[in-house]
């Protein structure tokens, strides 16, 4: 029996080698395999935790943006009413002066002036802080990043102030060139318009429509000028001494100019100025209202031109306007700007874009 057992074995030899190899192979198979796997099931795990304190990181980060933009709200303000006074004409109309006349035609400019301009630098404060925060947020993630392979900071303390602080052109210079070209607009649209004539809500917003159109065709500058100097930073005229945090400013300052001047950013902005003046308008509706028991409709296209008021009483509704703007409380004004769908994707994308690593950008 052993014998035949033998011979059977011998006969067969090379098929017993082959699935004795076979079955040795399959199971170094199953083990690399659940290697693999195992490798596979740990690296995505780190990644969805690293994408998950990304993500956290981010919309702390927008929270961050929001709470800078509504403490900024008061120092624009303040900038403003700096240079268009409109309380100093109004308290010399009470007291009846001579040159009455001439009084309420400046009134009639400043109070447009101020209130188109307070439109424009609160949707410019915006979406230039969404950008400026978004950059430093993507460098801060990268920092602070486990297995950084640098200790060199890409934003240290310093510089992420010294970058900031760039902020003051849109309320410094900026500013004062954005009403030196939103007045001149005023008066070409207002200068010869009489204090006597009424107007609709229609015709308040096609003049309002006109004023901004003059105002970004005929500006000699981009809109963009207004929120950040287009000339070299100052740190940049010495030509020696910098210092490390003073390169690294500059690299934030070109890299934000960049981004101003991408056609990603233009779109941005117009939708917030769209969004900022059909909100102005919504608030101006509230004054075009017909009185209790009027048969005029209070509501639908026909409204908008079934009450007209004297430009002589606008111009006091116009004049209040930047204490809702410039609201440093979330007014409806500033919340939709905040809220603003195409806002918060563009705020995606550069947080995207500086939060990568270099190496996995090229």
């Amino acid at each position: 029996m052993f014998s035949s057992a033998w011979n059977f074995i011998k006969r067969h030899k090379k098929k017993f080698i082959f699935t004795g190899a076979l079955i040795g192979g399959v199971y170094l198979l199953g083990k690399y395999a659940q290697i693999k796997f195992r490798e596979i099931q740990e690296r995505e795990a780190t990644e969805y935790i690293a994408q998950a304190r990304r993500q956290f990181h981010f919309e702390s980060n927008q929270r961050t943006c929001n709470m800078t933009v509504l403490s900024m709200l008061p120092a624009l303000k303040e900038a403003i009413v700096t240079q268009l006074n409109s309380e100093s004409l109004t308290t010399l109309l009470k007291s009846k002066p001579a040159n009455k006349l001439e009084i309420w035609e400046d009134l009639k400019i400043i109070s447009f002036t101020r209130t188109i301009v307070a439109v424009y630098s609160t949707c410019m404060l915006v979406v230039l802080l969404r950008v400026q925060l978004n950059i430093i947020g993507g460098y801060l993630y990268l920092d602070n990043s486990v297995g950084k392979s640098t200790t060199t900071l890409l934003a240290p303390p310093d510089v992420q102030q010294q970058y900031l602080s760039s902020i003051q052109h849109l309320l410094g210079d900026g500013l004062t060139e954005l009403i030196t070209v939103v007045k001149k607009a005023v008066q070409s649209s207002l200068g010869s318009v009489s204090l006597k004539e009424t107007w609709s809500l229609l015709e308040l917003e096609q003049q309002l429509n006109w004023i901004r159109a003059e105002v970004e065709a005929s500006s000699r500058r981009s809109l963009s000028w207004y929120l950040l100097a287009d000339d070299e930073n100052v740190l940049a005229d010495q030509a020696c001494g910098l210092t490390d945090n003073d390169i690294m400013t500059i690299k934030l300052l070109n890299e934000t100019r960049d981004m101003l001047d991408s056609p990603d950013f233009t779109t941005v902005l117009k939708a917030c100025l769209n969004r900022g003046f059909s909100r102005l308008c919504d608030n101006l509706a509230e004054f075009f209202r017909p009185p209790p028991g009027d048969s005029a409709p209070s509501c639908g296209p026909d409204s908008l031109s079934a009450v007209s008021l004297p430009l002589a009483k606008i111009i006091p509704i116009i004049n209040g306007q930047i204490n809702t703007i410039c609201s440093e409380t979330p007014s409806h004004f500033v919340q939709e700007l905040l809220m603003n769908d195409q806002v918060k994707e563009f705020a995606a994308n550069v947080y995207e874009t500086f939060s990568t690593p270099q190496e996995l950008q090229k």
